[in-house]
């Protein structure tokens, strides 16, 4: 077994951990008051979703440093699924809380309201562009860094926040220059629409590590042409791949000569499984079967190809 481990990235999943959280209860404050000033349902979704922003910062906060301890007797793996778990659970509450927000804004589509105070809400609509779309920014340079699929999952969060604000700051100044009510609404419903999709997007990532799923096809080609590639590798098959959240696991048989002493045979399997974790940026956890080539075998490549 090897692998590769970037030290740095710990203590940047951390911090920007925080200082989403600390966004998040900023700008919760912030939308409420601009709601609770102005009744309209556009800033409501705006706070509501800054409302799950909190959540899922505490989801990212915790979820993260759980995903950070090393195995252990019960988790021989580690627990970087903390991590994976972390963005699920932000794509349920994201998802849950925009068919809540969409069914308000059907209603007030229908009962149309007016609106108060609009110079507050677009100046607290400024506000949250500028703060989202500094930590989304932020966000996507550690996750860079780090390969952390938790703050991915909460850079989406602030990216859609960003886009929030946008629709919430067109929606209140058309309606300041129009007087049409129903403005408000409308933007309130795409904007639920949206976060919808964003929920899709997360959970489809999350659950792909949640459930071992394999790597994409051109990594496990990569994987096989860096293998075969070592001196001495004549064959690989079973080739199993997962992605963890902070670390990827890759399982092989390599095949050698026959003839090759165990010694030998086991070297070359340490080199193959060096250059394998060198082609991912996160740490890496290979490990190698050596076998003879050209022996009869049951193999989990013919058992995966067999129809249910």
């Amino acid at each position: 077994m090897d692998g590769t481990h970037d030290g740095a990235g710990a203590p940047l999943r951390r911090m920007a951990s925080a200082i989403a959280l600390l966004a998040a209860m900023i700008l919760i404050v912030a939308k409420l008051w601009g709601w609770l000033a102005t009744d309209s349902v556009a800033l409501l979704t705006s706070a509501a979703d800054a409302v799950v922003d909190m959540l899922a910062a505490f989801a990212t906060f915790f979820g993260v440093r759980f995903a950070q301890q090393p195995a252990d007797l019960e988790h021989r793996f580690g627990h970087g699924k903390g991590e994976s778990l972390a963005a699920f659970t932000q794509a349920v509450l994201l998802g849950s809380t925009a068919i809540v927000l969409a069914a308000q804004s059907c209603w007030r589509l229908i009962f149309p309201q007016p609106l108060t105070d609009l110079t507050l809400g677009l100046w607290i609509s400024v506000g949250g562009l500028v703060v989202s779309s500094a930590l989304a920014a932020m966000q996507g340079w550690v996750v860079r860094r780090t390969g952390s699929t938790a703050i991915a999952a909460d850079r989406v969060h602030y990216l859609s926040d960003a886009l929030l604000n946008a629709a919430v700051l067109v929606a209140l100044a058309l309606t300041r220059l129009t007087g049409w009510e129903r403005a408000d609404p409308a933007f309130a419903l795409l904007i639920a629409a949206y976060m919808i999709l964003s929920a899709r997007h997360v959970a489809v990532a999350a659950s792909h590590q949640l459930l071992d799923h394999e790597l994409s096809a051109q990594e496990r080609e990569r994987i096989k042409a860096v293998a075969l590639a070592c001196t001495g590798a004549r064959g690989i098959h079973d080739l199993r791949t997962r992605d963890a959240g902070d670390r990827v696991f890759v399982e092989f048989h390599l095949e050698v000569d026959g003839e090759v002493s165990v010694h030998d045979g086991h070297q070359i399997v340490d080199t193959a499984e060096r250059a394998i974790a060198a082609l991912f940026p996160k740490e890496t956890e290979v490990i190698g079967h050596l076998e003879p080539a050209g022996i009869l075998d049951e193999r989990l490549d013919d058992r995966v190809r067999r129809p249910a």
